[in-house]
């Protein structure tokens, strides 16, 4: 990160009694009130390079012996801001970083802090710093977009825009021309590069990632309409993004925990407050970016889709988000685990929703109604035979809850075709596991007919739902 430093006096700024002073001879004659802060200060230096505070002090008497009062409540920064202006005016030492720049910017502009009112005056120094500088770094740069973009939103255009554009620029240049520093924690990436080391693709996904939502989208917005990036390095930038930013409602429930008996232990719970604007701000994320997800297939994968959709049923996304993550990841479920089909009840993370996860099988399915050539028949039998034993596995979990109704049991071991399964091994333990957890005298039946016929006398004979 590139420093710049202006003034050279030391700081001589001080508090005392909550009141913020300079060390001087003269008495202050300036008395500036911003936010909670009172600072006693002196008009010479402060009128001389700020013309906000010439125009505030113009009416006021020179012979006055009371110091003049002055709110400036809205100075964008705040307190630190305004403190860096004030001591480049008294010549004190500041030290400005792509950190601090955007603020001492916005406030410098915000006094008026311009070459009319004094020849090298503030404004001017830091837009030099950051056109010749902050712009020309990569870390600098993500830096001053985020510092802008929290102080004034889309509202500061001359300094959000070039940011941007700075970034979009180096995202788009060969790996090769990257000669940065940036920020890759990839398990097995050794961070400290060699003279030789390649630079790896999506080297940028990371600094990227510390960015506001809507600031991220933009980027992610702008790189993609120039179409010189795959989508799959566009989703790699949405599933870093995603693993930084939501929480997996898998680990939530992992904090939960399971008893020897089998009943979920449940955590305790934070502040109804607390929790309210967490899932609305999980909620404002996750539907930014399953709207930034390329249509492209393979652009994500599976496995990210149905992370997407736990997280979805959490925060209770909307109806429209839900189906489309439902969609695409029904259209690639062959690339999933078992264990990402395990997606937590909104109303309990401890409970699973089978329902969304019959849904997205359902979507899978589907695509075997379609007419197909015969390659991708034989890629589609494959992927078929494959989701079989996940999905198998998935039961094999669902089995051991012991509250788990027998007659919704059954309907998903019958979700699958036979032809889907090579063997029906996966699908027995998975049966067995459910009538041994249910304590059920069944088990030693050893046809899968024969073992579907009592599951099914079971869902239908009296008390069948409280265990039989």
């Amino acid at each position: 990160m590139k420093y710049m430093k202006l003034g050279s006096k030391p700081d001589t700024f001080y508090t005392e009694e909550a009141v913020r002073s300079v060390v001087s001879d003269i008495p202050a004659d300036l008395i500036i009130h911003v936010n909670n802060t009172k600072y006693q200060l002196h008009k010479f230096p402060l009128l001389l390079k700020c013309g906000l505070l010439q125009r505030l002090c113009s009416d006021t008497d020179d012979g006055d012996e009371e110091p003049v009062p002055v709110a400036l409540h809205d100075i964008p920064g705040g307190e630190q801001a305004f403190e860096l202006c004030a001591k480049f005016c008294y010549g004190i030492s500041i030290s400005i970083s792509a950190g601090n720049l955007v603020p001492a910017m916005l406030a410098a502009r915000f006094l008026r802090m311009t070459e009319a009112v004094a020849k090298g005056n503030l404004v001017a120094k830091l837009e030099t710093f950051f056109d010749s500088c902050v712009l020309q770094g990569w870390k600098d740069s993500v830096a001053a977009l985020q510092a802008a973009w929290r102080i004034s939103g889309w509202n500061e255009s001359r300094i959000v825009q070039p940011c941007i554009d700075s970034i979009v620029e180096k995202i788009l240049l060969p790996p090769s021309k990257v000669t940065w520093s940036y920020t890759y924690t990839r398990p097995g990436y050794n961070s400290t590069r060699k003279p030789h080391q390649s630079v790896p693709k999506d080297w940028w996904t990371e600094d990227i990632s510390d960015l506001d939502i809507e600031v991220f989208r933009s980027v992610i917005s702008t790189v993609r309409a120039s179409r010189l990036l795959p989508p799959p390095l566009i989703g790699e930038a949405l599933h870093v993004y995603a693993c930084k930013h939501l929480v997996d409602p898998l680990h939530v429930a992992s904090d939960a925990g399971l008893t020897a008996n089998g009943v979920l232990h449940q955590p305790p719970q934070s502040s109804d407050d607390g929790e309210e604007k967490l899932v609305a701000m999980q909620r404002r994320v996750l539907e930014s970016i399953v709207t930034m997800v390329p249509g492209e297939p393979g652009s994500v994968t599976g496995r990210f889709l149905l992370r997407l959709l736990r997280v979805a049923n959490y925060v209770s996304a909307s109806s429209s988000t839900r189906a489309q993550l439902i969609r695409q990841a029904g259209s690639q479920l062959d690339e999933a685990r078992a264990a990402d089909l395990l997606i937590p009840l909104p109303s309990d993370p401890h409970a699973y929703d089978v329902g969304t996860a019959e849904a997205v099988l359902e979507h899978f399915l589907a695509q075997f109604q379609r007419p197909a050539p015969t390659d991708e028949r034989r890629r589609m039998s494959a992927a078929m035979e494959k989701v079989a034993r996940i999905f198998d596995e998935y039961l094999r979990t669902i089995a051991l809850d012991r509250s788990f109704p027998v007659g919704k049991f059954v309907d998903l071991v019958e979700c699958l075709p036979d032809i889907a399964r090579s063997d029906h091994d996966g699908l027995y333990y998975a049966i067995d596991i459910y009538l041994k957890v249910r304590k059920l005298q069944d088990r030693n039946i050893c046809h899968g007919f024969e073992l579907m016929d009592i599951l099914r006398w079971r869902a239908g004979a009296p008390g069948a739902e409280q265990g039989g």
